[in-house]
């Protein structure tokens, strides 16, 4: 018996997890959320989110980062962890970046623009609900519109930060572009920690009108890395962080160092202090949204990883030379 992971094709974490799965040649069912698989879900999980992983064993398992860690412990090979101290760190370090900064845009362009809402509402109730049709599924997915796009405002994207996200994103893919030009995979010839959390919030903006004719346009390696990623496999080797540097730089320096970690310091400072929102000021202008508890634990995670990381000098080092400060 192999695993069940019920997921959804519009759920970047599902997605994520999936990918996992494939590269480590798992055995698993992929079982959309709905109505069909209401039961088996209800009978493991613990929150009414998705990804659900459901072991051999019965397992229920939630929460990418940890089903994907858990997994890691059990199945070690292929490793997602480069060898090279740095580089395990900076994948790391671009993981969370990818799941909790990264679904910002992804969040922000699905359901901004009447356009891609439509198409994601459509494109959800197809999938959890085949059999509806005519009125009913005209029915269903005005319901997913509304639900999700008066949702904007948890990850904050508003009137007054939407043009700071898309710029964003911007910035983003013309960084990767110039960095996998040369490689197939974020840290080489296979597949890392990072690669999983980053590509499939980017994967969904593909999928969607606005920033899929965007990503078309301006991105093509980037598209293909999303490719290999939807089914990754091992390529060849890692490579050490003398030669990933130089384009991997200014992910760390204009993204982790300018906007993630002032942005998720600030949230943590928030919820310390029981604050409902918070604002932050960033490159491109200020930042306001509610405060989120479960980013707050994220980047306790964070710290811990890197306390122990950066018993190794090397790391603070790097890190430091890249404009990124963690134990600040």
């Amino acid at each position: 018996m192999g695993y069940r992971l019920i997921g959804a094709e519009l759920s970047p974490y599902s997605v994520k997890v999936r990918s996992y799965l494939r590269y480590k040649q798992l055995p698993h069912a992929w079982i959309n959320r709905g109505p069909a698989s209401q039961d088996e879900f209800q009978k493991y999980a613990k929150l009414p989110l998705i990804p659900l992983l459901i072991t051999p064993e019965g397992q229920g398992l939630q929460d990418s980062t940890p089903i994907i860690e858990a997994l890691e412990a059990q199945h070690p090979q292929p490793s997602i962890h480069p060898d090279d101290p740095v580089t395990a760190f900076v994948s790391a370090l671009v993981e969370e970046y990818g799941d909790e900064w990264g679904n910002k845009p992804m969040f922000h362009y699905r359901w901004r623009r009447d356009v891609d809402a439509q198409s994601g509402a459509e494109r959800i109730v197809s999938g959890s609900m085949p059999d509806l049709a005519g009125a009913a599924k005209d029915k269903a997915v005005a319901g997913v519109k509304e639900r999700m796009v008066s949702r904007l405002s948890f990850v904050g994207s508003s009137d007054a930060t939407a043009a700071l996200i898309e710029a964003g994103l911007a910035r983003v893919l013309a960084i990767l572009e110039r960095h996998l030009a040369s490689r197939p995979y974020l840290f080489g010839a296979r597949p890392a920690f990072g690669d999983f959390g980053l590509f499939a919030q980017l994967y969904e903006c593909s999928t969607d009108p606005t920033p899929g004719a965007i990503m078309r346009e301006t991105a093509p390696n980037t598209l293909a890395w999303i490719a290999r990623m939807l089914d990754p496999k091992a390529e060849g080797a890692f490579e050490n962080w003398d030669s990933l540097k130089a384009t991997l730089t200014p992910l760390l320096r204009d993204e982790v160092a300018a906007v993630f970690l002032p942005w998720t310091r600030a949230n943590a400072a928030a919820v310390a202090a029981g604050a409902a929102t918070f604002s932050v000021q960033l490159p491109d202008g200020p930042f306001s949204q509610e405060t989120q508890k479960y980013h707050a634990r994220s980047l306790a995670a964070l710290g811990k990883k890197y306390a122990q990381a950066a018993q190794n000098p090397a790391v603070p080092a790097a890190l430091a030379e890249a404009g990124v400060r963690l134990d600040a």
